[in-house]
């Protein structure tokens, strides 16, 4: 299998099976509920698991949870590790009704402080950071390599931080930010006193904690190229570890055109996502564009990706044609060369549509749709209007059968009549 690395911007191949593959893809900052789009890198992280696992590799995800945070500060004032607390759950709640199980590790920042504090000391010893006024910031220029991840050129590089006038250079970047008590409630003690981590410093301490100083691919979002994943392996390289060898960046969700965004607020949560669509359409929706390119989020494009979930569900209303395992094959092909949905996605409506319905049940198992080869037994309400139905359409009595087919639809029944005769009940999605 090969992905896409945007360090060396090529195809790489991952190590043989069984590996191992060990994931690291950053989660939300916490502090309200999550975005559609914040789901885009959990659903591609739990679907690469689920693929390598398939095809005998050892894989692992870990997924962090960012709860120390200027943002979090922001929207709580006084009351931010409730905020952080509330937030965490909603977002591992909503994750966890997509269906698709949940990561190896959810690791927290607040969890991870002494980890936290012990890589940054080892940064200072090293000469790449530097105390200042109980700040501690990484020293930019003591890393050669700095903006070879994103393109960044080093000497027009802006972190996106509040000015400083404490630090050497206004490129370097805090790891260590000295309490503010008028607007941050919570806090730790540190070598360099009261305080709180930077956001870069904690994925790269959380990473290394969990899988030591290599790793096979770190992903996320695109928009945290820069300054959040440069940041990272300037962080670990610089103490000589090799940290992620493929960078896998997903593309962004766009609210019709527009990048979906709470300060735009064009935001729709994953939980309205969820609730409106159901969570097979959602997942359907992010089979249909490749995992690194944009992605446009629409009620049109819902209900496109809703049609096409019912499109996968009714294959299973149908008689199964003889099993050709050879097209496993080509189904494979499509995920081994950089994880390509929309060409899986093409393959299972190939299945879908020619009755080869073992295979497509096993292909929706590796994306979480597995449920829709399951079938509802009609509850005997539902099996009595139909049979009259049936009785009316025999008897050409259609003003009869109408007015049944709108009492079935009501109750969330569609009655397929069969051109041979006979029927078929499939509830509604």
């Amino acid at each position: 299998m090969r992905l896409y690395d945007t360090y060396s911007r090529s195809l790489v191949e991952l190590p043989a099976a069984p590996g191992p593959i060990r994931m690291y893809f950053c989660g939300p900052t916490v502090y309200a509920r999550a975005h559609i789009g914040n789901a885009r890198p959990f659903v591609v992280g739990m679907w690469l698991r689920s693929w390598l696992r398939a095809t005998g590799y050892d894989a692992q995800l870990v997924h962090n949870i960012t709860d120390i945070n200027d943002k979090i500060y922001d929207a709580a004032p006084g009351a931010s590790a409730e905020l952080a607390a509330r937030a965490t759950e909603w977002y591992l709640e909503d994750t966890r009704d997509l269906g698709l199980g949940m990561p190896d590790r959810l690791p927290k920042a607040t969890e991870s402080v002494a980890q936290i504090v012990h890589f940054i000391e080892e940064l200072v010893e090293a000469g790449h950071a530097y105390a200042a006024g109980g700040d501690v910031y990484f020293r930019v220029a003591s890393f050669a390599d700095y903006g070879r991840l994103s393109g960044q050129k080093p000497d027009q590089v802006e972190q996106g931080e509040e000015p400083s006038a404490l630090k050497e250079d206004p490129r370097d970047f805090a790891l260590w930010k000295a309490n503010k008590p008028a607007t941050e409630d919570t806090w730790w003690d540190s070598p360099w006193g009261r305080g709180r981590p930077g956001w870069h410093i904690e994925c790269s301490a959380m990473a290394e904690e969990i899988f030591g100083p290599v790793f096979e691919i770190h992903g996320g979002g695109l928009d945290l190229v820069f300054p959040h994943h440069e940041n990272e392996v300037a962080q670990s390289r610089a103490l000589g570890h090799p940290f992620a060898q493929i960078w896998a960046h997903n593309g962004m969700l766009r609210f019709t055109g527009e990048k979906m965004s709470k300060s735009v607020g064009n935001v729709a949560t994953i939980r309205e996502t969820i609730d409106e669509w159901g969570r097979e359409a959602v997942l359907v929706f992010f089979l249909t564009a490749s995992w690194r390119k944009p992605i446009d989020f629409s009620p049109e494009t819902m209900e496109q990706a809703a049609a096409r979930r019912d499109t996968l569900r009714n294959a299973f209303t149908l008689a199964a044609a003889g099993h050709d395992e050879a097209g496993w094959s080509a189904f494979a092909a499509t995920l081994d060369d950089d994880f390509d949905t929309p060409a899986a996605l093409a393959v299972l409506h190939e299945w879908a549509s020619t009755g080869q319905l073992e295979l497509l049940r096993r292909g929706l198992a590796i994306f979480g749709l597995e449920s829709l080869a399951e079938r509802d037994e009609a509850p005997a309400e539902v099996t009595a209007l139909a049979e009259r139905r049936a009785e009316a359409r025999a008897e050409r009595d259609f003003e009869t059968s109408d007015r049944l087919r709108d009492e079935l639809a009501a109750l969330g029944w569609q009655m397929r009549d069969e051109p041979a005769g006979g029927y078929t009940l499939v509830r509604d999605a």
